[in-house]
């Protein structure tokens, strides 16, 4: 099977290979995958919520945080913030794999990463309940403290040091299954993410639901259920969501015209990308474009 696409982070610092992503509703910081942005990636996350309520999705499962609280999500996972309360915000620390393993083939990598980070394990929710929770937690904000003040010398030893300490404490506290995920989970992932990255390069063509398909050399009918057991929409709503994102940024980012940015996202009738822009943000796209100038 044909290698997934995934998203590629562009880090600040190619020789040092760690960002933090700040997130609320109206954008990130730096630009990237945020809010309502479903998405997956080669390194592992860790989520902190800052200030308010969110709902992660992380491969189809709800998690509720709360101001204080975070998730651990592996790499390659599915993930989607689906709900955000109007002034919340989240941090998003993003990582190589092989920060936490010191150099390649090290012991620390065989026995303390690969069989974490290729394991079934999906993510783990860090609520501070029990003290070594608490422990990542206060790591986590001293993280991100480090990483809004100006970058002082040796900051980047000072970042990995904390990294590794975060995840040395998680790995101590968690048990893993003795059985891999069944393959058949792993194919449906695979074959789902392959299909949104299809989407995700054709968006503004004239697709299909066959061709999209096609792609995961699944039927239609089954194209749909994968949608639908772990994005929970058809692949037709999801790639319309995906299409209303676009325009939303190109609403934002340029001058072009309604009717362009229409075509440019892949609507064919002006009508049908006002009716369903409309039905997403509970505002026509003209009105987005004044409340997003009036905010900016």
């Amino acid at each position: 099977m044909k290698r997934q696409l995934h998203e590629t982070i562009l880090y600040p610092d190619v020789s040092f290979p760690y960002i933090m992503y700040t997130h609320t509703i109206h954008r990130s910081i730096p630009e990237g995958r945020g809010f309502n942005d479903l998405h997956w990636h080669e390194e592992p996350q860790i989520t902190l919520v800052t200030k308010g309520n969110l709902v992660i999705q992380v491969n189809g499962i709800d998690y509720e945080l709360k101001t204080g609280q975070a998730i651990f999500i592996n790499k390659g996972v599915l993930h989607v913030t689906t709900k955000l309360t109007l002034d919340g915000q989240y941090v998003s620390f993003n990582f190589p794999e092989k920060l936490l393993a010191f150099y390649e083939d090290s012991a620390m990598e065989k026995k303390f990463v690969l069989p974490y980070t290729n394991s079934s394990l999906m993510s783990v929710v860090i609520t501070g309940d029990v003290e070594w929770e608490s422990q990542i937690l206060e790591m986590l904000w001293a993280m991100k403290k480090k990483f809004d003040m100006k970058k002082s010398w040796g900051w980047e030893y000072e970042v990995s040091i904390k990294t590794v300490q975060i995840w040395f404490t998680l790995i101590s506290n968690i048990s893993l299954s003795s059985e891999e995920a069944p393959k058949n989970l792993k194919v449906q992932q695979e074959r789902l993410q392959l299909m949104l990255s299809f989407i995700h390069q054709n968006y503004s063509n004239n697709i299909t639901l066959q061709e999209i398909a096609d792609v995961a050399h699944l039927s239609v009918s089954e194209c749909t259920r994968s949608f639908k057991r772990t994005i929970h929409m058809t692949a037709y709503d999801y790639l319309i969501k995906y299409r209303i994102k676009k325009s939303s940024d190109l609403l934002i980012s340029t001058d072009y015209t309604i009717t362009e940015i229409a075509h440019r996202v892949g609507f064919n009738h002006v009508n049908h990308f006002i009716q369903s822009f409309k039905k997403h943000h509970e505002r026509t796209p003209k009105d987005f474009r004044k409340y997003r100038n009036e905010l900016c």
